[in-house]
């Protein structure tokens, strides 16, 4: 396992920048083990919403995690707002960084990720395979 440390800077799309590094930088199978920062615009799917909640402010990235394919994501995160109130859920694209996003992506040379929509769930599903 190879670990990558990353910086995203104001403006960046959060999701998106992963999903391109997900490409360009990781040998095809990856994990976000943690990201902290925050967000001008946060875009988080919850449980059994079929679209994005829009949250704007000053936001606070609490926890960021999720796996990276080359052919896609599949990241949860939580935020808080300026009274500390907290929302968790699936990050979805347009999830702007304020200030800085710090994150820390494992990179699993052994592995090769990719994404198949599973039957049974109806999403695109992580299928692992060994490289």
């Amino acid at each position: 396992m190879r670990t990558l440390p990353l910086r995203l800077v104001p403006g960046d799309d959060l999701r998106s920048t992963l999903e391109d590094i997900a490409r360009t930088r990781t040998p095809g199978a990856a994990f976000v083990l943690q990201g902290i920062g925050s967000l001008s615009v946060a875009q988080l799917r919850y449980a059994g919403a079929d679209d994005p909640a829009e949250l704007r402010g000053d936001l606070e990235i609490l926890t960021l995690a999720g796996s990276l394919s080359p052919d896609g994501a599949h990241l949860h995160m939580s935020v808080s707002d300026r009274d500390g109130r907290v929302y968790g859920g699936h990050v979805a694209k347009g999830c702007i960084v304020r200030t800085t996003a710090e994150i820390l992506v494992a990179c699993l040379e052994e592995h090769q990720f990719s994404r198949k929509t599973d039957p049974a769930t109806g999403f695109p599903e992580l299928v692992v395979k060994p490289r």
